[in-house]
Formats: structure tokens, sequence, C-alpha cells
């Protein structure tokens, strides 16, 4: 299953996206986003991971506004492509 990366106050998220049975990487510092398939970022804070050279070779995911379930769905659709 995929290694999702998720920012630590979005536990609701991090929550629903275990329910759909994936690997879950809490954000804390720039290196944790290294080897996910995806990030999911509150969107608040453009620099959440505190560099601006990081780079991952997935998609980042603004949950800003968005429901849990809008964000699982967003992540399967980052995914399939």
């Amino acid at each position: 299953m995929s290694k999702i990366g998720v920012e630590q106050s979005l536990t609701n998220v991090q929550d629903a996206l275990r329910a759909k049975g994936y690997d879950i990487v809490e954000l804390k510092q720039e290196s944790d986003a290294q080897n996910v398939d995806c990030c999911v970022v509150t969107g608040l804070d453009s620099n959440v991971l505190g560099e601006q050279t990081t780079s991952i070779k997935g998609s980042v995911i603004e949950a800003n506004g968005l429901t849990a379930d809008e964000v699982c769905q967003q992540v399967e659709q980052k995914l399939r492509h």
C-alpha cells in the first residue's frame, strides 16, 4: 500500500487514510517527506516542511477547507495517475 505523509495537525485525515489501509508518516521535518508517495498539508503555512528546496516524488494535497473524506478521494485520485 502507498505511503502517505500527513501534517501532524491533521489527525482526522491520518485516521481516515489509515482506515483505508494507507501507511501514514507524520510530517514533522523535511526528511519525513522524502520517501512518501503523496503529502497532505494544511496549506496554512506555505513552508510547512521548513525548507524551500524540499522535493518529493509524489503529489502535495492542500487539505485546507476539505473534509477527511474529500482528502482521501484526492489522495486516491493522485495515486491512480
